[in-house]
């Protein structure tokens, strides 16, 4: 029988796995950690009872996957959240501009913007199947949809705080786009970073920004569930260090570039090594996961119907706190992105309590303890937060990619989205490398860093192709 050995059980990893045992692979996933999941993983963190996302919280870009679709991960237990408001994004005036799923509601929050709001997602929204199978994937290829992927390149290619500038009047617009362009990790001033606002607000629309009943654990075991269906297994606590120590067959690697090199260098070509050796990294996250007593005590209760609160104020702070932390620097009113769950999923806390975390982005490997600077943006717009605190886990850079090895730095998107890594992850091979037999199928392969299992799903399909029985 045809075997094929993965290694890494992210989403990525293990949607890799799903694609070779549908074609009659025997397939083996190889995890490092005792809990298989990557940055999908839910964990009690803080006190009994308390469940806490180690990475992703809110996934649109799970419920919007054009390969997750194809899949039954219902049957093995995935229930989505959709909270009353995508995302809420509080103010100095104890308001919040509320992002909402139906572009209308998203408009009346917007006064003289809201046509122009509509005019920009709408239309991609409506064809949002049409778009994934486009955007989530290499960027350079032969496209189904030409003057769809066209339309949204012209307005991608820009960078956000131009975007917003250009497109909106009102504050409270340019404030919205902006803290959606910041998931990028990028400039705000940089070419290309409207991109990612423009998927993000897009797919908001489309499909929502939804939390899973139980954390993102549960994408993970339906994924697990359907693996095994077939005849997949995935074996935990196995760190994988040499290539040698797996048996004969295709291996796709659900691991960072640096790593592949290590585990797989004595097996790939000079010229592919050095070709992913200038492979750049994205700016570190600093996370903080709390047990509280109650639920965040906003000013603006308009944040109490949102699972996503972004915290950074104006367009003009948001842009300054963003660009700070791309030049190498620690902001000193940094922008959060927060996510609140237990107000829909009662599930994550024990009756009556609540959970939350929180992150900021600072730079790579950055050793700076931001939780003062993290709850004093928090108390701006929720005053009395610290004492709704039971609890508090913080995470640093070395403390995420000591967690999950994949998280270089504290680089949550598998590498830098600049232009050049937007077009060729991490090279120009994308997911192929040097020996037939190998192949990269982590977030830092097209289309980067989320969970959608679109890596692990190209590189898969592709070895398919290439594969010689």
């Amino acid at each position: 029988m045809r075997s094929a050995s993965i290694i890494g059980a992210g989403p990525n990893g293990l949607s890799a796995a799903i694609v070779l045992a549908s074609a009659g692979f025997k397939v083996d996933v190889y995890e490092a950690e005792s809990q298989p999941g990557g940055a999908a993983r839910t964990m009690p963190l803080t006190l009994p009872g308390f469940l806490h996302d180690f990475g992703s919280a809110a996934h649109p870009l799970a419920i919007g996957s054009p390969f997750f679709a194809t899949l039954p991960l219902d049957q093995y237990g995935l229930e989505w959240i959709h909270s009353p408001s995508v995302l809420a994004h509080p103010l100095d005036n104890r308001t919040a501009v509320l992002l909402r799923h139906d572009p209308e509601l998203t408009a009346r929050n917007l006064a003289e913007d809201g046509p122009r709001w509509r005019s920009i997602f709408e239309p991609f929204a409506t064809q949002w199947p049409a778009l994934a199978q486009e955007i989530l994937g290499p960027l350079l290829h032969r496209p189904s949809h030409p003057f769809l992927l066209a339309r949204f390149g012209f307005k991608g290619m820009q960078p956000a705080a131009g975007f917003a500038r250009s497109r909106f009047n009102n504050p409270r617009s340019r404030a919205l786009f902006a803290g959606i362009a910041a998931h990028s990790g990028l400039s705000l001033a940089a070419p290309f970073s409207a991109a990612p606002g423009l998927v993000l607000a897009i797919a908001a629309h489309a499909v929502g920004w939804p939390i899973p009943r139980g954390g993102a654990q549960s994408i993970t075991n339906a994924l697990i569930g359907h693996l095994k269906s077939l005849g997949g297994e995935v074996h935990t606590s196995r760190r994988i260090t040499s290539l040698a120590e797996l048996p004969d067959g295709l291996t796709l690697c659900d691991v960072a570039p640096s790593q592949l090199v290590r585990i797989a260098g004595d097996r790939l070509s000079a010229e592919y090594i050095q070709s992913v050796s200038n492979f750049r990294l994205g700016v570190g996250a600093f996370k903080i996961d709390y047990a509280l007593s109650q639920p965040i005590p906003w000013l603006a209760l308009d944040c109490m119907t949102a699972a996503t609160v972004h915290i950074g104020g104006s367009f003009e702070e948001t842009v300054a706190s963003e660009n700070e932390v791309a030049q190498g620097r620690i902001s000193d009113k940094p922008f959060l992105f927060l996510i609140q769950p237990s107000l829909f999923d009662s599930t994550r806390a024990p009756s009556g309590q609540h959970t939350a975390w929180v992150y900021c982005h600072v730079p790579n490997g950055s050793t700076f303890d931001m939780t003062s600077r993290i709850e004093d943006q928090i108390e701006r717009f929720a005053p009395g937060f610290r004492d709704c605190v039971l609890a508090r886990h913080v995470s640093t850079p070395a403390d995420l990619q000591a967690a999950d090895a994949n998280l270089i730095g504290g680089d949550k998107n598998g590498g830098a989205m600049n232009f050049r890594q937007l077009l060729f992850r991490p090279g120009p091979d994308f997911y192929a490398t040097s020996n037939p037999n190998i192949y990269l199928c982590s977030a830092s392969t097209p289309p980067g860093g989320a969970v959608h299992g679109m890596c692990g799903y190209h590189a898969a399909a592709l070895a398919l192709r290439n594969f010689k029985p």
